[in-house]
């Protein structure tokens, strides 16, 4: 008969396997990772595991999802903080800075490309689309920090969002030291037509 977990355990378990994906993640990687490593990290038996989670890739999937929203959080505290949100210049800086911040996090270093594309066949179709809700909560948030009619395609938006995110994958290709200028350009490009 498995063990009845009061609320706290469930939730210091369940904290243990978010550190120690977060850990792996950025150590070993989405292929490299296994339950067995994970549980042993947590000092949990293999079966507990799967009161929480159903494979590693929903877990791994939540350790991102978690830095993630550190992130925005962090986007949304910046975001507030300039006075005039009409700004161009401004509201690009914040908007890059929320992408620096995703980089050197190490949330993209903790994958490939290769890796991410693995980890997103092996989710359930409906966490993805909850993450891409997210998204589109997310950049509907920012238009209305903006002050920006909701009329425009948001989801366009934060699907334009996530490839400039996704670019940070494929830094040496473009070239390290251009990298961070050629986002601001493509994020200055998006801020401009959202202000229109």
């Amino acid at each position: 008969m498995p063990k009845i977990f009061s609320i706290e355990e469930k939730a210091q378990i369940n904290q243990r396997l978010l550190n120690e994906a977060t850990y792996c993640l950025s150590h070993f990687g989405i292929k490299k990772t296994t339950v067995d490593m994970l549980v042993t990290r947590a000092h949990i038996p293999k079966g507990t595991f799967y009161l929480f989670y159903e494979s590693k890739e929903a877990l791994l999937f939540q350790a991102l999802l978690g830095l993630h929203e550190q992130i925005e959080t962090e986007l949304n505290t910046q975001i507030q903080q300039v006075e005039d949100k009409r700004d161009v210049e401004a509201v690009t800086a914040v908007i890059l800075f929320f992408f620096r911040k995703a980089d050197e996090s190490g949330m993209l270093r903790m994958m490939a490309a290769d890796e991410l594309t693995l980890l997103v066949q092996k989710l359930p179709k409906k966490m993805i689309m909850d993450h891409l809700e997210s998204d589109h909560d997310m950049i509907l948030t920012l238009f209305e920090q903006l002050a920006i009619s909701p009329k425009k395609e948001i989801a366009s938006y934060a699907a334009a969002f996530r490839s400039l995110f996704t670019t940070l994958l494929h830094k040496a290709e473009t070239g390290e030291t251009e990298t961070y200028d050629a986002l601001y350009l493509c994020i200055r490009g998006l801020v401009l037509q959202m202000m229109e």
